[in-house]
């Protein structure tokens, strides 16, 4: 339905009541595999760096605007400088067998007034990657962003050419959006950005797939899926619109 004003220009559909979204805490996120802390160089600091450090080379980094460390304490610097933010904010992914901090993700471009953030900063070490952790992690920053604090958008950017990204921005129900041409300079070379986004009309269908994912009997003995998550969305995606 097209709404117009009183000069019968076309104009969006009315947001009654909108009075922006909660800016993010300061406070743990836990789920049924993983609980995301907000960075502490003491707390997550060593286990990172190792869980970093057990990769063959420095890859990972490649599309990263930071890293890689070479030394832990130049890494711990790094961290402790982290913890000063609010924006962006700065998480260790603990898994919950181990106790132990594996990864780092982010919440960013924060813009409560207009009730739109970003996850961003996606920093996955060996042990986390291909994990159901990796993907709670996201879910879990979704949820906490678009039901607890009343965010309209959630933004995923990322360099054009890392492939990776894209694919699990795609794989998660994110919305390619466009390319943004010669975006950044980062590390000498261009970088294009790619825009995806989760707004909080797409996310009811979308938090569906994900909870039947998540389910212990989606997965066997070795912690591999049984359903693809991307089969589960498409389902889900069927039984709200009826098709």
């Amino acid at each position: 339905m097209t709404h117009y004003n009183q000069y019968q220009q076309p104009i969006g559909e009315p947001i009654e009541n909108w009075q922006g979204a909660q800016r993010p805490a300061k406070k743990p996120l836990s789920g049924r595999y993983c609980r995301l802390e907000p960075i502490n160089a003491t707390k997550h600091g060593e286990d990172l760096y190792r869980a970093f450090a057990e990769a063959k080379d420095t890859r990972d980094w490649t599309y990263l605007l930071s890293g890689p460390f070479d030394q832990q304490g130049d890494y711990l610097t790094y961290l402790t400088h982290l913890e000063t933010l609010n924006d962006p904010l700065h998480y260790a992914i603990i898994d919950l067998t181990t106790q132990r901090a594996i990864g780092s993700i982010a919440l960013m471009r924060i813009d409560a007034l207009q009730g739109v953030i970003e996850i961003g900063s996606v920093t996955y070490s060996s042990k986390l990657k291909r994990t159901r952790l990796a993907t709670e992690a996201i879910i879990l920053l979704l949820r906490y962003t678009l039901e607890d604090l009343g965010y309209r958008r959630v933004e995923w950017k990322c360099n054009a050419l890392n492939q990776p990204s894209r694919a699990a921005a795609l794989r998660l129900g994110f919305t390619y959006e466009g390319l943004f041409r010669q975006a950044m300079v980062v590390r000498g070379h261009n970088r294009d950005t790619t825009w995806f986004s989760i707004i909080d009309h797409d996310y009811p269908t979308l938090q569906a797939a994900y909870q039947r994912w998540l389910a212990p009997d989606n997965f066997d003995m070795q912690g591999q899926q049984r359903q693809k998550l991307s089969v589960l969305i498409a389902q889900q995606l069927a039984i709200t619109t009826g098709l």
